[in-house]
């Protein structure tokens, strides 16, 4: 009887042991295949031709791209990949052991003549024609000219769902503003048109408003006026946690027959840069922009300010509901949501106490 106790309890012991193993070494190839990198940062590695797998390995650690040469060569064996491709690639350290392996199985077209061009979000048509004209062969004044020709907006108007003739209201500076999706895009080199680069950007924008599309059918507004809103909502939120809250602020004081009083439409109707703006600008000067000028009371201005991000768009969509008719930021970034314009201003009077105010 003891006998058997003790081969019970070592059976017990040994399969915990293995167990044990077992979730050890399932633990480090986890680790192994595991990305290097959490956030993106682009790689180029060339493989030339009759390089090994060792060799291949060495290339990919000292590039930061994989855990271990070893468990890569490895990692080939236990997956029968053995057909790399020579070429040169653009990896990115926050690829996976097995996204590597399967781009350097199947080969590239990686072209080093690629551009690759961020756009910030909240970025201007103007901002965005700089850029455009920073990284390819096209001058500042062509972009410009191309955002603005009547019969290559008439023909996007004709293929995007999103795009109506409110955008070629006379008083609007530029009919694409607000519609530029802002992100990072990639094209084949500088030569790129910018029709492409402008369908690009629309492109990307109707996969955004079409996740939105049924939102977007519910509410009172039109697709412009929700870009509209979703612009100044860009412009003045700090943080994408608030967005939806300060979109509800401007939704407010519409329904109040207020004005929005945006210091940033100001700003952009006398066409001067935010951080130029406080002291080169009438804010009660009347311009479609302008909405801190009375003749501006109860309205949106005629269109967008700036090129908004997803959450922007979103926030001005589904907006949070409250009552709240005032909202002003910190230096740390929180925001601070009131009723009153008394409240409002003893936030203020608060903030600058503490000497947390941002300017």
């Amino acid at each position: 009887m003891r006998l058997k106790k003790k081969v019970k309890r070592a059976l017990i012991i040994s399969l915990a042991v293995l167990g044990g193993g077992l979730v050890t070494v399932g633990g480090v190839y986890q680790y192994q295949i595991s990305p290097m990198s959490k956030t993106s940062e682009k790689v180029t590695v060339e493989i030339p031709s009759g390089t090994g797998t060792i060799e291949i390995g060495k290339i990919l650690k000292e590039n930061d791209l994989i855990h271990s040469k070893n468990f890569f060569v490895l990692y080939l064996k236990l997956t029968g990949k053995s057909n790399l491709k020579a070429s040169v690639y653009e990896l990115d350290k926050n690829m996976n052991l097995k996204e590597i392996v399967g781009i350097l199985t199947e080969g590239n077209n990686y072209n080093p003549d690629n551009v690759t061009i961020t756009f910030q979000e909240g970025m201007n048509v103007r901002q965005i024609a700089t850029l455009i004209s920073e990284k390819t062969s096209h001058s500042y004044e062509e972009v410009m000219d191309k955002m603005q020709d009547d019969i290559f907006i008439d023909s996007l108007i004709e293929k995007y769902w999103f795009l109506t003739d409110e955008i070629k209201n006379e008083e609007i500076y530029y009919p694409l503003e607000g519609y530029l999706f802002p992100n990072t895009y990639q094209f084949a080199s500088k030569d790129v048109s910018i029709e492409e680069i402008i369908t690009t950007m629309l492109d990307e924008m109707g996969k955004v408003l079409k996740e939105e599309e049924q939102e977007i059918k519910k509410s009172s507004f039109t697709i412009h006026q929700l870009l509209t809103l979703a612009s100044i909502v860009e412009l003045e939120g700090v943080n994408d946690d608030d967005r939806d809250m300060i979109a509800q602020v401007f939704y407010n004081r519409l329904d109040a027959g207020w004005s929005l009083g945006s210091d940033v439409t100001a700003c952009y109707a006398f066409q001067i840069d935010i951080e130029n703006c406080n002291d080169n600008v009438d804010y009660a000067k009347y311009n479609p922009y302008n909405t801190r000028s009375i003749e501006m009371a109860g309205k949106l201005p005629v269109g967008p300010i700036c090129n908004p991000s997803k959450n922007s768009i979103l926030g001005s969509v589904m907006p949070k509901e409250h009552d709240y008719y005032y909202f002003v930021a910190d230096k740390y970034k929180n925001v601070y949501f009131t009723k009153t314009e008394q409240e409002h201003l003893a936030v203020i009077d608060e903030i600058k106490s503490k000497g947390d105010w941002p300017w």
